[in-house]
């Protein structure tokens, strides 16, 4: 997190004012995309460094290019990365989407990848990026570290049984049911069961005080979650670009 005397609310802020706030997530490559979120208004991008690339140069680019427009990114790790979350956040991103929290322990265990002691464990560095180049004093970066925003992803019917001690834990922000692990995990049955569970670990967030985070194809299911009480409304951009696309080819297919 950039710590800079004039910079704009951070995404955590924004939230405890009460905002709903939307954002696209990327898995491919490409600061030019990044840059049409911000133009477009939206409110953060997710780069994707679990299911896409995790070259930090190359998110260090798109981090630049989002600073540029306006927005904020948030970075998806991969499971058990703290490593890579330490070098996100020293370029600069606002916070960290953690994929395959099952508990409370797991839960811990991010809160500590993503935050300096005492809530956790990440090493200390102002001469980073997000230090502004060591041109900030030591105080100055840890408050502006306390801006970074900590997601949990629950992905099995095990964190889903398991969502109100994930989201009641200290420094877990938001919590993000991934729908296609999810389905994996119980085999692929009817999507009812698929949506009640994810109803559930929506309803034991919202209990605990943190907000939800919905994945989405479109605006009419964004509606629908903000409806459901999500906040932070994350569009996938693949599905939206080949529906476009496929649109584009055959206006008449339905979908």
């Amino acid at each position: 997190m950039t710590a800079h005397p004039s910079r704009r609310r951070s995404l955590k802020q924004r939230l405890t004012d009460g905002e709903s706030l939307r954002g696209t997530l990327l898995r491919l490559p490409s600061e030019t995309l990044v840059e049409m979120a911000g133009v477009a208004g939206l409110d953060y991008v997710v780069i994707d460094c679990e299911h896409g690339p995790a070259d930090t140069a190359l998110l260090q680019q798109h981090i630049m290019a989002a600073h540029a427009h306006g927005i904020d990114v948030l970075v998806r790790v991969g499971t058990a990365e703290p490593t890579l979350a330490l070098r996100c956040l020293d370029l600069g991103a606002a916070g960290l989407v953690h994929p395959h929290v099952d508990s409370a322990e797991d839960a811990r265990r991010v809160v500590a990848a993503s935050h300096y002691p005492p809530l956790g464990e990440r090493g200390f560095a102002t001469y980073s990026r997000a230090g502004r180049f060591g041109t900030v004093s030591a105080a100055e970066h840890l408050a502006a570290s306390r801006e970074t925003l900590v997601i949990a992803m629950v992905e099995t019917r095990r964190a889903c049984a398991a969502a109100d001690a994930i989201a009641g834990t200290e420094g877990v922000d938001a919590v993000l049911v991934g729908p296609a692990d999810l389905a994996a995990d119980c085999g692929f049955p009817a999507p009812e069961l698929v949506n009640s569970m994810i109803a559930q670990a929506h309803r034991a967030t919202l209990e605990c005080g943190r907000t939800v985070m919905a994945i989405v194809p479109g605006l009419d299911a964004a509606e629908t979650a903000e409806k459901a009480g999500a906040r932070l409304i994350l569009f996938n951009m693949a599905q939206v670009l080949m529906d476009t696309l496929s649109d584009l080819a055959h206006p008449a297919r339905p979908r």
